[in-house]
């Protein structure tokens, strides 16, 4: 198989690249040069904000693709322009969307056909300022739809953690667990997390992108795939520290100003959020295929790569950096 991938050099999009090097794909790989591409695959570089302009070196490159994998979430005009150039040259176009596409508040076990967000424009190109992440993604769902119809697969991922992980969430974490002492953990334990695992994410991708599936997926585990408990015991398990896990109950946290997800990161209190992001549908993705690693497997694998890296994660500069203030922490544990 023939793959083009559009970025291909951070978190998703480089598990996505690994993925298809794994299966002995040829692999093309798009981006604008910050970051080293994986061994083993063509580069063409180019800046997507540039509009067209660009996109020269996609566009001069001679040959077609099975498949094209986009990660883009920014303006959407950068998807429609991409799109719109491979629409007669790649047989196949898997935009990697979000959940964030449904319209707020999305209610537990909100299936694809749920009611999305309004406004959204594969036009709008940032020239009048950041266009909101939900916005962004649909906008770069409809242009993807536009270009490629029934050749189009939208993976609405939700959380996404694991090695190459460049948000901070998982990373924070084990970091911070592998200080030890006494850690302030979210209550409850038994509070049920869903995600997916960068890597199974991208072996789905290709999997269901190669099958030529179309249409809007929830790429997501069953709700309660790992519970909170799970996940922080983990983090303990690989890193063997010390730390204590100190269970707290939300409205203390709330009442103290920590902010969830991104003050105590992953975590999320009862109410219209968690049930959006932690309770989403996700039987159409399992029915084709998606399967989700055990916890641990993940929390080890990411522990292995943040030791290989010296302990410190990536940051992506446009999603903000996350992890409790040590004073606000220390308050806590006094009480």
């Amino acid at each position: 198989m023939r793959l083009l991938m559009l970025g291909g050099t951070e978190f998703v999009g480089r598990a996505v690249t690994e993925a298809a090097l794994e299966r002995d794909w040829r692999v093309t790989v798009f981006h604008r040069g910050h970051h080293a591409s994986p061994p083993g695959v063509d580069v063409l570089t180019g800046d997507r904000t540039g509009g067209r302009q660009g996109l020269v070196a996609l566009a001069d490159r001679t040959g077609d693709w099975d498949l094209v994998v986009d990660t883009w979430s920014g303006a959407p005009a950068a998807v429609r322009d991409a799109a719109r150039l491979l629409a007669g040259r790649a047989g196949h176009y898997t935009y990697v969307s979000s959940r964030s596409v449904y319209a707020h508040p999305a209610p537990a076990g909100l299936d694809e056909d749920g009611p999305l967000v309004t406004g959204a424009s594969p036009d709008e190109d940032g020239a009048d300022g950041d266009v909101p992440y939900d916005r962004a993604k649909r906008g770069g769902e409809l242009a993807a739809l536009d270009a490629f119809g029934d050749r189009a697969l939208l993976a609405r991922a939700g959380l996404i953690i694991g090695p190459g992980e460049n948000i901070g969430r998982l990373p924070w974490w084990l970091t911070r667990i592998a200080r030890g002492g006494p850690v302030i953990a979210p209550g409850p334990r038994t509070a049920g997390l869903q995600y997916v695992d960068a890597r199974d994410l991208a072996g789905w991708i290709l999997d269901a992108g190669a099958a030529g599936l179309h249409g809007a997926y929830n790429t997501v585990s069953r709700p309660g795939h790992a519970t909170m408990g799970e996940l922080l015991d983990a983090c303990v398990q690989v890193t063997g520290s010390d730390a204590e896990l100190r269970w707290t109950d939300p409205d203390a946290l709330l009442a103290a100003g920590v902010e969830p997800w991104i003050g105590l990161p992953i975590w999320l209190p009862e109410g219209e959020l968690y049930d959006t992001l932690f309770l989403g549908g996700h039987a159409r993705a399992e029915a084709a295929g998606l399967r989700c690693r055990p916890v641990e497997e993940t929390v080890a694998d990411t522990w292995a790569w943040l030791r290989e890296r010296g302990g410190t994660a990536p940051q992506r500069p446009d999603r903000p950096i996350v992890g409790l203030d040590p004073r606000l922490e220390e308050k806590l544990l006094a009480r």
